[in-house]
């Protein structure tokens, strides 16, 4: 007798069925106890756009959670994740972000911690590219984006009302969103005064709190199966050396690895630009950082990392200045972005190191736009003095591979 063709879809069904019906806590007790540990240098999206790692990570005081972009993937031995690895017993770094996650993206993500962070000391790696006249292009957001993250945002009712608002506001002018019916739904309801669009949310809200327990489950899914289990290299080459030692192994390879070319830049990297390097030149006159809907959007992270409570960081990254001029982006339009960033942090009473004297450092660039060798041995200097409390103590006492280094505050003492 021949079993029904529908066979396999019903223990498909069931199947199914059954891993939806599991608690959640039961999932949660067989995860392992080093997933954790795992994720902080593995620069998983997956992690970024859940729930569950980036929690257990909060609530552990050894972890310091750094956030920015694509930099940190640029892994070398003066990274922080191995800088602090090989040096600083009991400070492990937890990357968070990569290519296009800007101001919105970290928001959101903040948003769905925000009753972890008061107290949390945090670092955070911004990058001048992010401000760009339109900010965040959908090419950059929609990959970034946590269906997760977005609904969790929508049934937040910690969240300051007015931030609220204009969060939504910004987050409904990309597809990403507004291409999501029930979301958009349940966002329209919170910025609108129209009874109908009320009465339409409260219609869909069990359809998006089901939709939304499901997204949950499904982290918790993907964190019990693993993540990507990258095995990173580490260098005991910067294990027990001064900063003046560090600075001189930074300019040494520097040197080696970018012998090709006047820029500075990374071999690997400018074999890739020398062929459209002669078109290039002078294609970015009048360009400027200076003017970017990416500073509202900057502002939300500001005005939610003050009103939770957390102590901040915020590593002013310069640009490649021989790069920029080559490429004919003016210096008047570098410099507005610096001073600007730098004035909007410390108005929310945050701590900024300000690396933009150093654009034409040698080797404190890795490339035309990320930080890397030098770069990041005063981001290391300067992440160690923050999370050890001497942040404000080393503006009179720095060694001397800081000498150039601005500090600015307008907090109290850590």
């Amino acid at each position: 007798m021949k079993k029904p063709l529908f066979a396999p879809l019903i223990l498909a069904f069931s199947v199914l069925l059954i891993l939806v019906l599991i608690p959640n806590k039961w999932i949660e007790k067989l995860i392992p106890h080093d997933r954790v540990s795992q994720a902080a240098t593995e620069l998983n999206p997956f992690m970024f756009q859940g729930k569950y790692v980036q929690s257990k990570m909060l609530e552990n005081q050894h972890f310091l959670p750094i956030f920015g972009s694509s930099e940190l993937a640029r892994l070398d031995r003066f990274h922080p994740a191995n800088y602090f690895q090989v040096n600083k017993e009991g400070v492990t770094p937890f990357l968070v972000g990569r290519g296009g996650t800007e101001s919105l993206i970290h928001f959101l993500n903040l948003a769905e911690h925000k009753d972890q962070l008061r107290g949390k000391k945090l670092v955070f790696v911004l990058s001048p590219q992010w401000f760009q006249p339109g900010g965040a292009d959908e090419s950059h957001f929609a990959p970034n984006f946590s269906s997760l993250q977005g609904y969790d945002f929508a049934f937040n009712n910690e969240i300051n009302p007015v931030m609220k608002k204009k969060a939504i506001k910004r987050l409904l002018k990309f597809k990403a969103v507004s291409a999501d019916p029930m979301l958009t739904a349940l966002y329209d309801a919170e910025i609108s005064n129209d009874p109908f669009a009320k009465r339409k949310a409260q219609v869909i809200k069990p359809f998006a709190l089901m939709y939304r327990n499901l997204l949950v489950k499904k982290d918790l899914y993907y964190t019990l199966a693993g993540g990507l289990h990258r095995h990173r290299d580490i260098s005991t080459k910067v294990k027990a050396k001064s900063w003046n030692q560090l600075e001189q192994l930074a300019d040494q390879l520097g040197q080696k690895e970018s012998r090709t070319n006047k820029f500075m830049i990374i071999d690997s990297q400018y074999r890739k630009l020398e062929k459209r390097i002669p078109e290039l030149q002078n294609t970015k006159e009048g360009a400027t950082y200076g003017r970017s809907v990416e500073y509202q959007d900057f502002q939300l992270i500001l005005d939610l990392l003050h009103e939770s409570g957390a102590k901040a960081l915020f590593i002013s990254v310069p640009v490649n200045g021989k790069w920029y001029d080559y490429v004919g982006f003016p210096k008047e339009g570098r410099k507005a972005y610096y001073t600007r960033i730098r004035q909007q942090i410390q108005k929310s009473g945050f701590s900024v190191a300000d690396f933009s004297n150093h654009e034409y450092d040698p080797y404190f660039m890795k490339d035309t736009i990320h930080i890397g060798w030098k770069g990041w041995v005063y981001t290391d200097k300067a992440i160690e003095d923050f999370y050890e409390g001497k942040y404000k103590k080393s503006v009179s006492a720095m060694v001397k591979p800081q000498k150039n280094m601005v500090y600015t505050t307008r907090d109290a003492e850590f």
